[in-house]
């Protein structure tokens, strides 16, 4: 799954993942910045809590951006795949200037909005300039390929990380969530060694990254973003690994970003502010 084609003239939006645990109180600082670059007090959020079991989801984040001064703020409650073809919720996506995708399920996700219209309508908003912000289950979606699953711990083996297909609003990033707190070092390195061509991005809780059109991102929050990018990689031992067998893995260049230092995804390089 790829992004929808750009249009002459037109910036794409931001693609926003967070970690999840964001503050929404003492210190928002996460999505104060999503609800500014959205424009506001003439802001529209349109949140999509699908992931979430949790009736009261969708109403919190409404509150919160409320609080946070938008314009509008409205959750659409997708809880089935025959709810994404309802032509009122596609209207909605369809004045927004944001789309948050709260926690929860990322299989939620996948398997009620793949292949749906709200799916490619959130892909086309996206390519008109619309911001795109998912905390948890909702940032792991987001790239072409998805963490779906997966086991705790440092080492990267076979059998620590399920993929599945995602929403495609990146096909450079593969993302993992809850990072350092769940001690997800591990299953990141194996997604990433299943298809070197991807950047691993593993997000610590209330941390996001805000990756703008020309393909560059800052850290926002007060956790870390580690980045393994693979491109120099001289050895890996996936294929012939066994399911429950560390791998091997050489070459890797690894990245520790904090509060605003940037990556470039198209050249592959960090830098500070």
């Amino acid at each position: 799954m790829s992004p929808a084609p750009g249009l002459p003239g037109v910036e794409r939006g931001y693609i926003i993942p967070i970690g999840g645990a964001e503050d929404h109180v003492e210190k928002p600082v996460v999505l104060e910045r999503f609800a500014r670059l959205c424009g506001g007090a003439e802001a529209v959020v349109i949140i999509i809590p699908t992931a979430s079991r949790r009736k009261e989801a969708g109403a919190r984040y409404v509150q919160t951006f409320e609080r946070l001064g938008v314009g509008e703020a409205v959750s659409i409650p997708l809880r089935k795949r025959a709810d994404c073809q309802r032509t009122n919720y596609l209207d909605a996506l369809g004045r927004a200037t944001g789309i948050f995708l709260t926690g929860g399920s990322q299989l939620r996700l996948s398997t009620i909005l793949g292949g749906t219209p709200i799916a490619r309508r959130i892909r086309r908003r996206n390519a008109e300039g619309v911001h795109i912000a998912g905390t948890s289950a909702g940032a792991a979606i987001m790239p072409e390929h998805m963490i779906a699953a997966g086991k705790s711990g440092p080492t990267p083996r076979p059998a620590m990380v399920t993929l599945a297909p995602g929403l495609g609003l990146t096909n450079s990033l593969i993302i993992d969530q809850h990072f350092r707190q769940r001690d997800r070092l591990g299953r990141l390195l194996a997604a990433v060694s299943y298809n070197p061509f991807l950047i691993g991005v593993g997000l610590d809780e209330d941390t996001a990254l805000f990756l703008g059109p020309d393909g560059v991102f800052e850290v926002v929050g007060s956790g870390v973003v580690t980045v393994v990018d693979p491109s120099a990689l001289q050895h890996s031992s996936m294929s012939s690994a066994q399911l429950t067998d560390p791998v091997t893995l050489i070459g890797l260049t690894l990245h520790i970003l904090t509060r605003g230092a940037r990556y470039n995804t198209v050249t592959r390089q960090a830098s500070l502010r």
